[in-house]
């Protein structure tokens, strides 16, 4: 199974994709003031006389520049089958392989690094790379070879350290501190760094220290909208809605389409039961992007809160089309099928969710499914599926009132005397008066039991 990196890894790489390739490109393949170009401490090893240069590598070149990539890919593949120990122009092969989204860019990355080891580019390009593909262990070896390159150029190493930040920012956050410690010695201070800085914070537990680097860079970025989500989450976090929601009103007067503050918003005010203020903000959310399942799910799961139960199975039908298989995404729609007492779909959709008990993220979602199987199957009049729900149940909620009402009607149904008799009586013994009708139904049924012996 790949390693998973953090979001943001891949934000970074991304930004990095094509990495020097065009810093180099000129460089690589033209003589006199071009040279220049180079990052300090890269070596052009393609540098020949003038009357002796390949004529393809002033092509290459200028397809480079003109980010034509489809062109300078067949120059590139020429050039190193001319040339195939030559680190540079198998270098720039990759990087145009990279952009095209071709997967032996990893592999010629490497035959660039095997022809010269201590050239910093491919190094920093694979690592990059893998980071991306979610392999994290070579990803970091080649990052880590990247950033202590000693004439390697200074910005590039930087950006090897930040990414090997980013890589361990989970997994080993002090680790990480150090590693964004060395950049900033190698290049000045930027917003992600700050923004690192206070997610580092938080993942050590210092969440003092994480909100004063997210309010640093709000000093200086007061529309840094990342800045914005992390402290927000961070305040939520700590129990002062009201200090988040000053933040994100503010932020949202400048930014109003903004949507990941938007989604806080919303959610800030879901939390606070508040679906009248919650509701308009996802709707225009998901009018602006119906593509976004999160918006949708979120949305729907607000529908079902504030009672519009039709509107939420709408939408938790077409997410089920491109999910299928999501468990809870079945249960939260076989929940809005049961206010609309549609017991039969919702029992066959929560079978299908409970096929596979360990699909579920968290017990509790599987104990919610099994109750809701219970439930639906009970109205449905399927006794024995009910249960059977109440048995999953069982294995990781404790019993509740409506849990030993459910399974002493289920006996009941069954015919089984004593064990319905003994579930009535639990019942009463914990109800207190909190389930009325289900109350004087146990009591009846009791009389009517005693008869019958």
């Amino acid at each position: 199974m790949p390693e998973k990196t953090h979001p943001r890894m891949n934000r970074i790489a991304s930004r990095h994709r094509t990495l020097p390739t065009l810093i180099l490109s000129a460089a690589l393949f033209v003589t006199g003031t071009l040279h220049a170009q180079l990052p300090a401490g890269t070596t052009d090893t393609t540098a020949q006389p003038q009357t002796q240069q390949d004529p393809l590598r002033a092509q290459a070149s200028e397809a480079l520049a003109k980010q034509d990539y489809p062109t300078a890919l067949k120059l590139l593949t020429t050039l190193a089958e001319k040339n195939p120990h030559d680190a540079q122009i198998l270098y720039n092969l990759a990087s145009t392989q990279e952009a095209l989204d071709q997967p032996a860019a990893e592999s010629t990355y490497r035959q660039a690094i095997a022809a010269n080891p201590n050239l910093l580019e491919p190094h920093l390009a694979l690592g990059l790379l893998l980071a991306r593909s979610g392999k994290s262990s070579p990803a970091r070896t080649e990052l880590a070879a990247a950033s202590i390159i000693p004439d390697g150029d200074p910005a590039l190493r930087a950006r090897a350290y930040r990414a090997l930040a980013r890589l361990d920012q989970q997994s080993n956050p002090s680790g990480a501190s150090e590693e964004l410690l060395a950049a900033l010695k190698l290049s000045p201070e930027t917003p992600d760094d700050i923004l690192l800085s206070g997610e580092l914070a938080e993942a050590a537990n210092d969440p003092a220290a994480a909100e004063s680097a997210y309010r640093r860079l709000l000093a200086t970025d007061p529309q840094n909208s990342q800045a914005t989500a992390a402290l927000v989450h961070l305040l939520i976090q700590q129990k002062k809605p009201d200090q988040a929601e000053i933040i994100l009103t503010a932020a949202l007067a400048k930014n109003p389409d903004d949507p990941t503050l938007n989604s806080q918003l919303a959610s800030l005010y879901q939390s606070q039961n508040k679906p009248d203020q919650a509701l308009p903000i996802l709707e225009k959310l998901h009018a602006a992007h119906p593509e976004d399942p999160n918006l949708a799910r979120l949305l729907a799961r607000l529908y079902s809160r504030s009672g519009q139960y039709d509107k939420a199975d709408a939408l938790y039908a077409t997410l089920s089309t491109a999910s299928p298989n999501d468990p809870t995404l079945l249960d939260d729609r076989a929940d809005a099928l049961i206010h609309l007492r549609n017991f039969a779909e919702a029992e066959a959709l929560l079978k299908r969710a409970l096929a596979d008990p360990k699909a579920f993220p968290t017990s509790d979602d599987l104990g919610a499914a099994a109750s809701h199987l219970a439930f639906a199957a009970s109205a449905n009049n399927d006794p024995t599926t009910t249960l059977q729900a109440l048995e999953i149940r069982g294995r990781v909620l404790p019993q509740s009132p409506s849990s030993l009402f459910l399974a002493a009607t289920a006996h009941d149904k069954l015919h089984q005397a004593k064990q319905a008799t003994d579930l009535y009586k639990q019942f009463l013994s914990v109800a207190n008066g909190q389930f009325p009708d289900e109350e004087w139904e146990a009591r009846h049924r009791l009389i009517a039991l005693e008869h019958t012996k």
